[in-house]
């Protein structure tokens, strides 16, 4: 069950991944429920380097998922393998409960195409990755 479950978690890391390199190299589809906006304006612009940045990172942690769950054989200790696993895990929870103000699902500004998307799509996803991790 615990090779399944990293496996899955590893394509979703992927998958995300290869998502923001896909709107780092200037694609555009889903990127406009992507940024939180505050009376219509965006909070943010992210870079092309930094959005390429985030989908490198959660290529990452598909790797770190492999490693952890052995389904990638690395010899590394365990405590090398253990604490960024629940480092990962707490910050994806972290992410799904979110700021109280733009993110996670005790947000308080509404609305927007990105708070709906986030109230039924990327706070669930955050969590279920997190729980997802901390299994494995």
């Amino acid at each position: 069950m615990t090779m399944w479950l990293a496996a899955v978690l590893c394509g979703v890391f992927v998958i995300l991944g290869a998502w923001h390199l896909y709107w780092a190299a200037g694609g555009l589809y889903g990127k406009a429920a992507a940024i939180p906006e505050v009376d219509g304006r965006r909070v943010f612009e992210p870079s092309a380097g930094g959005t390429a940045l985030v989908g490198m990172v959660l290529i990452a942690c598909a790797g770190l998922v492999a490693i952890q769950s052995g389904l990638l054989a690395v010899p590394v200790p365990d405590a090398v393998r253990v604490w960024p696993g629940r480092l990962l895990a707490a910050g994806l929870m972290a992410r799904a409960v979110g700021d109280f103000r733009l993110v996670g699902f005790f947000k308080r500004i509404k609305g927007s195409v990105f708070a709906r998307q986030d109230t039924r799509f990327y706070s669930p996803l955050c969590l279920l990755l997190g729980l997802g991790v901390l299994a494995v």
